[in-house]
């Protein structure tokens, strides 16, 4: 495996060895040693997800309050989608800015975002797959959105699919209703910088800017 350190610190995407023959393929998607090496904690995993959507459908932007947060180690099992991480940490330098990593059934890439980090993502065709690993369960109460379509952000969204058919946003209400970051900045949702670095530190990792 190779780990890429994104624009984002504390998320990673993560290129995986590929074994294939006529039968078929394997690869490891996870592996705990390579993971801590990187990242320089361990993983601990407490729940998966799994989401399957159609063209055009995008989920987030999603994160959770710190401490615990919630970690998640990203992939893309069948379809294609472009992922997405925004820093949702409040007075980081990189506080706003996001990078995206397109996830697929043919590069096989994973990508990791540490807690305090928003996550999105949209569908590049239909029956797209993804599978989310988990460091804390679902907790509806400490779990927040940021409008996918912030201007301020800016994220740059796939226009085509990945047959370059048009896409149009599809978006659930509770992600329609979401807030601006700035919005969500003062109403006091966001993590701070310096919590999610302590907090982190506390997992046996460094600080994150």
């Amino acid at each position: 495996m190779k780990y890429r350190e994104l624009k984002v610190p504390g998320a990673w995407e993560i290129t995986t060895r590929h074994f294939g023959d006529d039968r078929g393929l394997f690869l490891e998607v996870f592996k705990d040693a390579p993971f801590a090496d990187a990242v320089g904690h361990d993983f601990s995993l407490a729940q998966v997800n799994c989401s399957v959507s159609a063209a055009g459908v995008l989920r987030g932007i999603h994160f959770a309050d710190v401490p615990p947060g919630q970690a998640k180690y990203v992939t893309c099992v069948t379809g294609a989608v472009l992922d997405v991480v925004v820093d949702t940490r409040v007075g980081s330098p990189t506080f706003g800015q996001w990078d995206s990593v397109v996830l697929d059934d043919a590069e096989r890439r994973a990508v990791y975002l540490a807690q305090g980090l928003g996550h999105a993502f949209m569908s590049l065709e239909d029956g797209s797959t993804v599978m989310y690993l988990c460091s804390t369960a679902y907790a509806p109460g400490r779990e927040h959105e940021v409008h996918p379509l912030d201007p301020a952000i800016g994220i740059d969204w796939p226009s085509v699919g990945r047959d370059g058919s048009p896409l149009t946003p599809q978006l659930s209400p509770k992600d329609e209703a979401a807030p601006t970051l700035e919005e969500a900045r003062e109403s006091g949702v966001l993590a701070h910088a310096d919590v999610v670095a302590e907090f982190v530190a506390s997992l046996g990792g460094d600080a994150l800017a």
